[in-house]
């Protein structure tokens, strides 16, 4: 590798040398540039190593958010289906890993290509390319992974095995991307990083990372699973009350919750992709703002969402059904998320709290919506990722600002729309309103048909005794948890009645009785195993 250092005597043997002095100034000349393109080369190659590290980083950290879903899943449902939710989420980002590769990037991001859906980069053929790199693809597969995540838990706890395998691989592989692409490739139609000034109502629509894109695909997708398979067993009574069926780990939910807001710090600031970038020429004096700071503040508008949608939730549960309810504001917290997700880098802190106040009775409005039509969803993924995702696009549509519009999406016109109580007309948040229609109606006309198709099919939902005795012990050869809470030598009738043991399947239905022992009134299980 050539030096890029020189002193004053490299120089001077150039300028004393006894050719021609045209001859020694061109010598010189050319041997500074060489120095300078070396120095410029270094540093070329410092920049993208820097901002491919953070992107990389960032997929890390969305990544993480997998094992957030595993674990709110996990307590959020009964403790006899805790093996079958963590398998889907274990599966979500294996068959996803595969679909996306093979179909989900190249319809996503494969450029040239139309405003519908891309092209290019089946199987990453010809990638990378000069602008975008593996961990460009690695990022991209984390979100898409996360969209199916959000999908699983609307359908726990009585879903077929095989329709999630289905779903996951249909929704990463084609109608995420589709998506995606519209709003996030520089080809989609309603791009705000379109060239020229060609934008959706002059602005384009401005979903920085994915509040629609992410958690509105996987909220209406999760709705028309749940809904058409029907509520859970025992939800709602025989005159239509709601009965609450408790997720059997409050400890999980909240280990789940704070490992999802980790990785929050990935998903919202990461979204920039870059990191070394300087907002301006430094002739202002403020050579210490840049890119870098916008992903602070982004960080800080994401924090501030959250935290007053919990503290909303809180207090608002409260005042609606009198006590304190940890999972309720675990939930509030992750719909503020959800919600400042779309506009994150382009509003104020103090307009990401408004944010989250609204995004808590959203949440709150759509449940108890969702108890008067008997909809039933284990984890209000529905409620929370899609109603508060919806939210999340208006909010960008009303509170963007024009220095931060302008900064985030810069190469478009001066006068670009930003948000409608922020001065910036009505253009933002019209296009805003375009997505929000255009993403329930792409995902209803894909995955409802999906859905209903297996349904018909019957690999939708198990049968009714299989969800009664649970799907770890009929579908997945046991329960998640085994307990030795006492001594076998001391009771060794103890183990026979409780311990978790493997039940091979038959032929015909079996029924597996245990009786009371020596009469001391121990009740009796029966478990009716359907193959």
């Amino acid at each position: 590798m050539a030096s890029t250092t020189c002193s004053a005597s490299d120089l001077s043997s150039l300028l004393s040398s006894t050719a021609a002095n045209a001859n020694a100034t061109a010598a010189a000349a050319e041997f500074l540039c060489g120095q300078f393109n070396n120095i410029n080369n270094k540093l070329t190659a410092t920049t993208y190593a820097v901002d491919n590290t953070y992107l990389l980083f960032s997929a890390y950290l969305v990544f993480a958010m997998q094992l957030g879903f595993a674990m709110l899943c996990a307590g959020s449902v009964r403790a006899k289906n805790t093996m079958n939710i963590m398998l889907t989420n274990v599966l979500d980002a294996a068959a996803g890993g595969l679909s996306y590769y093979l179909f989900g990037f190249a319809f996503a991001f494969g450029s040239p290509s139309n405003g519908f859906i891309g092209r290019h980069f089946f199987g990453l053929k010809s990638f990378p390319t000069p602008t975008a790199d593996y961990s460009f693809f690695l990022y991209q597969w984390a979100f898409a992974i996360a969209a199916a995540g959000i999908t699983s838990g609307s359908i726990a706890e009585r879903t077929q095995f095989v329709a999630y395998l289905l779903y996951s691989s249909f929704l990463t592989a084609f109608v995420y991307p589709v998506v995606s692409h519209w709003f996030w490739s520089p080809d989609g139609w309603a791009s705000p990083n379109r060239p020229g000034n060609d934008f959706l109502f002059g602005s384009g629509a401005i979903d920085f990372a994915g509040s629609g894109v992410v958690h509105m695909v996987g909220g209406i997708a999760g709705l028309w699973g749940a809904f058409i398979e029907g509520p859970r067993l025992g939800r709602f009574d025989r005159s239509g009350r709601s009965v609450a069926l408790r997720g059997h780990s409050a400890s999980l939910v909240v280990l789940g919750s704070f490992l999802l807001w980790f990785g929050w710090y990935g998903f919202n600031p990461g979204s920039f992709l870059t990191i070394l970038k300087s907002y301006g020429d430094g002739t202002d004096g403020r050579s210490y703002y840049g890119q870098w700071s916008a992903v602070g503040r982004t960080a800080v508008t994401t924090t501030l969402a959250g935290s007053t949608a919990a503290l909303t939730t809180l207090f608002g549960k409260r005042l609606l059904v009198g006590h304190w309810n940890v999972i309720d504001v675990c939930n509030g917290l992750l719909g503020g998320f959800a919600a400042i997700t779309s506009g994150c880098s382009v509003v104020e802190p103090w307009a990401a709290i408004v944010c989250g106040f609204v995004a808590a009775w959203v949440l709150i409005g759509f449940n108890k919506l969702a108890e008067r039509l008997r909809y039933d969803d284990p984890l209000e993924a529905a409620q929370l990722h899609g109603g508060c995702g919806a939210w999340g696009l208006i909010f960008t549509g009303l509170f963007a600002t024009r220095e931060y519009v302008a900064e985030v999406y810069s190469g478009g016109p001066a006068d670009r729309p930003y948000g409608l109580f922020m001065g910036g007309g009505g253009g933002l948040l019209a296009a805003q309103a375009v997505q929000v229609l255009v993403v329930a109606g792409w995902v209803t006309a894909t995955m409802g048909p999906l859905f209903y198709g297996l349904n018909k099919l019957r690999l939708l939902r198990i049968c009714r005794d299989d969800e009664m005795a649970g799907l770890d012990l009929t579908r997945h050869g046991g329960f998640a948890y085994v307990y030795h809470d006492e001594d076998p030598s001391v009771r060794p009738d103890y183990h026979s009645q409780f311990m978790m043991r493997k039940i091979e399947p038959t032929l015909s239905p079996t029924n597996t009785t245990t009786d009371d022992d020596d009469n001391n009134n121990r009740p009796s299980s029966t478990v009716n195993i359907n193959v």
